[in-house]
């Protein structure tokens, strides 16, 4: 770390603290919070980092900051990284775009064969099942689903959360908050089913 200022070190010890207990980035405004300073204050710091070639980050997008020359702390072999997709609805469907926000990091032993993607969850219409706004979904892509299943699913053009359930000529998809009424549908796209959720507590 020759070079860098005291105040530039504790940043990059804050994000590979962050990627070692996470195993992905902080977003900038997390930097920013841990430094208690205006998140142009945090961009700076990452820009100056990125200067003197100690990470590499896309600013415009969320937690893609990497930290270079530290293979130890991604350690590959036992990860797998699977994409973040945009965001998902958790209350009325919302469209999600499915544009990148970055990569995440899961332990081989949390996963199959098979392929993976991660949405984050916003809205509160699956509280009830211990699933909250902000929370990442980790989600196996397959096109069907079982009774009961919370899955992600396409309707008009809009992905959205919610428990599947197949009736006589129709699908119904659940909310878990009584404040949202089921989905009736006979157009329906199962896009995968939800294995785990990742929740930060900062």
């Amino acid at each position: 770390m020759k070079g860098l200022t005291a105040r530039q070190k504790e940043v990059l010890e804050y994000i590979k603290t962050y990627i070692r207990s996470y195993k992905y980035p902080p977003t900038v405004r997390e930097v920013a919070e841990h430094l208690q300073v205006s998140v142009k204050g945090a961009y700076d710091h990452l820009k100056a980092l990125q200067k003197k070639q100690v990470i590499q980050c896309n600013l415009n997008r969320s937690r893609a900051i990497k930290v270079l020359g530290d293979g130890d702390l991604y350690q590959e072999d036992h990860y797998r990284t699977i994409p973040i997709l945009g965001s998902v609805a958790a209350g009325k469907p919302l469209f999600a775009e499915e544009n990148m926000e970055g990569h995440l990091a899961v332990p081989l032993g949390y996963l199959r064969s098979g392929k993976y993607f991660a949405l984050r969850v916003k809205g509160d219409s699956m509280k009830d099942a211990g699933i909250f706004d902000g929370d990442i979904t980790v989600v196996r892509h397959q096109n069907n689903a079982d009774n009961g299943d919370v899955v992600v699913a396409l309707v008009d053009e809009a992905v959205t959360l919610k428990r599947f359930f197949l009736e006589k000529n129709r699908v119904m998809l659940k909310a878990e908050n009584p404040a949202y009424p089921p989905i009736y549908t006979q157009n329906v796209r199962i896009l995968g089913k939800l294995l785990f959720l990742i929740r930060n507590y900062e």
